[in-house]
């Protein structure tokens, strides 16, 4: 069942190969409750506490479900007791405590149910807004071989203000990816805003300067929009990188950086970084005049392009230390170059910080690859996917499946 499937039908909380037995949850109660109440004898009467059992199935079990277990609950409470002789008996006060609780336990479920279609459908939102933001890539798309994935600090909003596109034109592909400050529906706005301005001047101009400006400008506009609707929020500002693959030029690619983590190449060479943000970020270029120059960087044919957001920089372990981007991708290609392909990369990384965090993230993060596909006609893209862990990029063998790569509640 897929995420956007969930606020239609409720996923069972216990499988046993892939069905649904949470309801032996509460028969198994029940049937214990019966054989202890008849083990313990006359002195030590137990059958009142059937009453748990339609308390039990109202936490994992559906509205009807429940109901059964009430309506069983009571006849087994009947059928019991009746078979003590009249001294022994619980009596009429037990009986309407479980037929009591029974009810109550069937208002629960209906409550927990409707709850659960709520977040349900507070999900098919957030995916709904994640796939309009950042919208799913196709393999080998523009000549590139990209592979990203997207964490959110909130892992039931799943969205956040973090953004990545590529965009094909006739002047050559290009990348964009960027934070945009603070959280919640406001930087979703300002991420859809920015990516739509992209799209557009990306295709269109030829300079990449003048997407720049293009960008600038969009971020300008839609503060002084949000202004004037009475949601002024501040000077809010996006960190970005936007990158040009030049058609006819195989070796080199050009760079501007809005105040972003600087990008880093790498290959089998090792890691290098590319030019840091020499640019103020976006919605800020009219304190130096413009936006940043824009840098013709060389890039080697078997070189990757690793793009990141300040949630892999800035994550934490439990004494306060930094994830080593750089460091940790270093290690990573020299004990194995494959680790230069985009997916693997990707997922190298995602699993890096995860683990130096414990799961915990505090901000967005982004991680994203992306180089050019060879000449020869062999494209390490082939079979790219969008598979479940959320990661876009070439399939890889099953025993090398990561499974999801989440943040952890806690």
């Amino acid at each position: 069942m897929t995420e956007m499937e969930f606020g239609r039908r409720r996923r069972p909380l216990l499988r046993i190969r892939g069905a649904g037995v949470a309801w032996l949850l509460p028969l198994l109660l029940l049937v214990g409750i019966v054989l202890l109440d008849f083990a313990t004898g006359e002195e030590f009467r137990i059958v009142t506490w059937i009453v748990l059992v339609p308390g039990i199935a109202a936490a994992v079990c559906g509205v009807w479900t429940t109901a059964a277990y009430g309506v069983l609950s009571v006849v087994t409470y009947v059928l019991v007791d009746s078979a003590w002789p009249n001294q022994y008996q619980a009596g009429f006060g037990d009986f309407l405590l479980v037929a009591l609780g029974g009810a109550l336990a069937t208002l629960a479920a209906v409550v927990r149910v409707r709850q659960e279609r709520q977040v349900g459908h507070m999900r098919d939102i957030a995916e709904t807004t994640r796939r309009t933001v950042l919208r799913p890539l196709p393999p080998r798309w523009a000549g590139l071989d990209h592979a990203g994935v997207y964490l959110a600090a909130d892992v039931d909003a799943r969205v956040g203000g973090d953004f990545y596109d590529i965009q094909p034109g006739p002047h050559g592909a290009r990348v964009l990816v960027g934070d945009v400050q603070g959280k919640g529906l406001g930087a979703v706005e300002v991420a859809a805003a920015l990516l739509g301005t992209f799209r557009e001047a990306g295709y269109h101009e030829r300079d990449l300067g003048t997407v720049a400006e293009r960008l600038e400008t969009r971020m300008r506009r839609h503060r002084a929009h949000m202004a004037a609707l009475g949601r002024d929020e501040g000077d809010r500002f996006a960190t970005a990188v936007l990158i040009a693959f030049p058609d006819g030029t195989a070796d080199a690619i050009d760079v501007t950086n809005f105040g972003h983590e600087p990008p880093l190449a790498v290959g089998p060479r090792g890691v290098r970084e590319l030019p840091s943000g020499d640019g103020l970020p976006l919605g800020l270029g009219d304190l130096a005049g413009g936006p940043p120059p824009v840098h013709r960087v060389r890039l080697a044919a078997d070189e990757t392009l690793l793009l990141v957001t300040d949630g892999v920089t800035e994550a934490r372990d439990e004494p306060g230390e930094f994830y080593e981007l750089a460091r940790e991708v270093s290690r990573a290609v020299r004990a194995d170059p494959r680790h230069t392909e985009p997916r693997r990369l990707v997922r190298r990384v995602r699993d890096g910080v995860l683990r130096h965090s414990g799961g915990r993230l505090d901000d967005d993060t982004t991680i994203f690859a992306v180089r050019r596909l060879p000449d020869d006609g062999e494209e390490p893209g082939a079979g790219d996917a969008v598979r479940a862990d959320g990661v876009t990029g070439p399939r890889v063998p099953a025993t090398d499946d990561l499974g999801t790569g989440r943040a952890r509640r806690e």
